[in-house]
């Protein structure tokens, strides 16, 4: 009997030793082209920006990057136009926190109960702007806050006031740009917004409802609860992203004028790469965009873990 044991144990063993590894292999092999993508395109590039942001280089082929250390980093620290593109940048983002946040949560509460011909309509309007190309949009409301022929100015000069320049007047530029690219951004997040308001549970408002609660009440004690992880990714987006989904509106409109006040740290890596052909500084501008986002985005994560409330 303990023959037959050992033989068995003989010929069991080394199938199972073939075939561990192959067990621990399968999982990176399905993984492999994902991970190839992603050093690609991600984490090469971002090596080698931060390769070049140590060098000067004018990016013409026949020229060779000159190593220059730290020269970047304090060249650029001490520019008063980094300074003002990202103070612009915060602007940016403040300015958008309504526009993608609290006024797409409140269309979708308060437009959560209608039926028939108005909700669709309601839906086709706030979805219309996110169909639209970004720079269709650009044109679009260059030619509507035109200061000599557009229809807002010609609206504004019927009734009587002096036209206004949204594009030339410095104190005024940069919250036309937020407008513009909060407009475009308003479709998509209340899209999102009511997708997780219908999920909700109506068991939960109708049981709040037979407790005398008011309409204010279920939506502070019910829906807003229940929204918050939506909320906080919309809120996380926009603050990482939302000055980076106004570059098309910048290059297109103003070029980061009048004096500087529209651009933001996004179109200033753009320009000293493809405008001035300053690579070293876009790559530099690059490094510390991403060092300091990087560091916001860990501590959104870590709140929205704290604050955010499911639904188990």
């Amino acid at each position: 009997m303990s023959h037959i044991m050992t033989a068995e144990t003989a010929v069991t063993t080394p199938a199972r030793n073939g075939l561990l590894p192959r067990l621990r292999l399968a999982p990176w092999l399905y993984l492999a082209p994902t991970l190839a993508v992603l050093f690609v395109w991600i984490y090469l590039p971002l090596f080698q920006a931060v390769q070049l942001s140590f060098t000067q280089w004018n990016m013409l082929p026949t020229a060779t990057p000159r190593p220059v250390g730290w020269e970047n980093y304090r060249n650029l620290l001490a520019l008063p136009e980094l300074r003002q593109a990202a103070w612009n940048t915060l602007w940016y983002v403040l300015g958008l926190l309504p526009l993608s946040v609290l006024v797409p949560l409140a269309v979708a509460i308060l437009t959560q109960d209608l039926g028939g011909p108005l909700r669709n309509l309601y839906r086709a309007l706030i979805f219309i702007p996110m169909i639209v190309p970004p720079i269709v949009a650009a044109v679009l409301w260059r030619w509507l806050l035109n200061e000599d022929y557009g229809l807002v100015n010609r609206i504004i000069t019927a009734l009587g006031a002096d036209p206004v320049s949204f594009f030339q007047n410095p104190d005024i530029a940069l919250w036309t740009m937020v407008w513009i690219t909060g407009w475009k951004l308003m479709g998509f997040a209340t899209l999102l917004l009511s997708a997780a308001n219908g999920t909700i549970d109506p068991g939960y408002v109708e049981a709040a409802r037979m407790d005398g609660a008011t309409r204010w009440q279920i939506v502070r004690d019910i829906r807003l609860p229940l929204l918050s992880p939506t909320i906080l990714l919309l809120t996380m987006m926009t603050i990482l992203f939302g000055a980076q989904w106004s570059f098309v509106y910048i290059n297109a409109i103003t070029d980061g004028g009048p004096l500087g006040s529209t651009t933001n740290v996004f179109f200033l890596m753009w320009k000293y790469g493809f405008q001035t052909f300053s690579a070293g500084w876009s790559a530099t501008a690059g490094v510390m965009t991403f060092v300091v986002f990087g560091l916001i985005a860990l501590a959104l994560l870590t709140l929205s873990r704290k604050l955010a409330f499911h639904d188990n």
